[in-house]
């Protein structure tokens, strides 16, 4: 063995055991040295990656954000820099580099880098900041000119003179808390709790307990567990969905709300339906007296699909909200995908849009645009009818569409793999581990692949 390469192999014994990632390119851009820290942090073999070309094998925004190549091109070392970049599964990394030029006989032979996983922190730092801006929403967070919209926003902002109880009505999606919360915050009651509870979600025995009664277990005061009203003491109480109420507790309410003055605690009571409440009280879902006693001021909020004149504006919002969330440049979306968003009926409203958005950002790469090949698959599905139904057994119609272009084979087992995921997680009533079990793969992984592709509970 030369001497050469005998040095070359102890660089590389020597890297194997640090505990910061080395990755050493030619000034070709070609991977020389890609130690094991390294491949723990990129979630990469070794095979992938060495003697290929970087920008074969990771994706950045632009060439000038890989802190490798940003040193062969400058010549100049560049420390402590933190870089956000993909590998070829599509995983996203963050790291903090110290890259250096390499030079022999002053001549520029390649690069270095040591680098440091700051992969959960920043995620963790991100969905901070995606939380705090979400969390605190004001009149000005509400998106849209329409009249009728414009109608409930003012129709709101005049219920905050006043701590009358408020009822919004509308379907599910089109922010009825985001109403709420801005009421509350531009009342006098800004500084005080805003507590919300989603009258659906427990059981009739837990609800009495909970918005009345005060419990304590043992003598410990961090087992005290005050009521709802008790939490909103001073501000607001949002009871989301109360049509969701059994008469029972609906009756109980009103009697509660109906002592006016004598009432225990100072809180504003706002409760939102999920549907037209006249319907609700014909159905004995809303007793009528109890709407009367809570539509003091009334909020109707528009449907989506009644006010599609607002979706270039909701679309603009969404994309600047999760180029900031994931670190991206999205220009817009392509004239098919907005046609196709004109003509759909977004039964899930609002939240709808934002979903699919959302899962345009995890599969776009880095064209600037979104086209219709990323938008997810749980959505196209629903616009085209391209998958049968369940009782279909020979999937004919999934593989081929009459009338339609063959599709690239990356997107077709891309629509392929989304659809057997659906399959497997409804034959195992969406139970991640029993599917992730079935299928071979690890939790981590199935719940990747969901968010990948948009999969949804209620989307099939």
């Amino acid at each position: 063995m030369l001497e050469s390469e005998k040095r070359l192999y102890m660089y590389e014994k020597v890297a194997e055991h640090l505990e910061s990632g080395v990755h050493v390119i030619d000034s070709t851009g070609r991977t020389i040295i890609y130690n094991r820290k390294m491949r723990e942090i990129e979630g990469m073999e070794i095979e992938d990656v060495l003697d290929k070309n970087l920008l074969d094998v990771f994706q950045f925004h632009s060439e000038e954000e890989s802190t490798l190549l940003k040193v062969l091109k400058t010549n100049k070392p560049t420390l402590n820099v933190k870089q956000t970049y993909f590998n070829m599964n599509g995983i996203e990394i963050t790291t903090m580099n110290d890259t250096f030029p390499i030079f022999l006989d002053e001549v520029l032979i390649g690069a270095i880098e040591i680098a440091r996983d700051i992969t959960k922190l920043e995620k963790v730092m991100r969905d901070q900041i995606h939380k705090k801006s979400s969390s605190f929403f004001t009149f000005e967070s509400i998106i849209g000119h329409h009249p009728r919209l414009e109608d409930a926003v003012e129709t709101g902002k005049q219920a905050t003179r006043t701590s009358s109880p408020v009822l919004i009505c509308g379907e599910i999606g089109t922010g009825k808390e985001l109403f709420a919360q801005s009421i509350h915050n531009d009342s006098a009651r800004a500084n005080r709790p805003f507590i919300t509870q989603n009258c659906s979600s427990l059981r009739d025995d837990m609800l009495d307990e909970i918005l009345f009664h005060d419990k304590s277990e043992g003598k410990d005061p961090e087992h005290h567990r005050p009521s709802l009203f008790r939490q909103a003491q001073g501000g607001t109480l949002l009871l989301d969905e109360i049509n969701s109420l059994p008469p029972s507790l609906q009756e109980k309410l009103l009697n509660f709300l109906s002592r006016g003055t004598d009432l225990p605690f100072d809180v504003r009571v706002m409760a939102t339906v999920n549907e037209d409440p006249i319907d609700a009280i014909a159905e004995g879902r809303l007793l009528k007296d109890l709407y009367y006693r809570l539509s003091v001021v009334s909020i109707f909020i528009p449907s989506l699909r009644s006010r599609k004149e607002d979706l270039p504006e909701l679309v603009d919002y969404f994309i600047n909200q999760f180029n900031h969330h994931f670190a991206m440049n999205i220009k817009g979306i392509s004239d098919e995908v907005r046609e196709i968003f004109q003509q759909y009926d977004w039964p899930g409203n609002v939240r709808e849009l934002e979903h699919v958005m959302e899962g345009a950002f995890n599969l776009v790469g880095f064209e600037e645009e979104i086209g219709y090949k990323h938008l997810p698959f749980g959505f196209r599905q629903r616009i085209h009818h391209s998958v049968t139904d369940d009782e279909s057994q020979d999937g004919s119609e999934f593989l081929y569409q009459s009338g339609t272009e063959i599709k690239p084979l990356e997107l077709f087992i891309e629509e392929a793999e989304t659809y057997y995921i659906q399959k497997a997680l409804k034959y195992h009533d969406f139970n991640i581990t029993k599917t992730a079990k079935s299928l071979g793969m690890s939790r981590q992984n199935l719940q990747y692949r969901i968010r990948k592709y948009g999969i949804e509970r209620n989307s099939f």
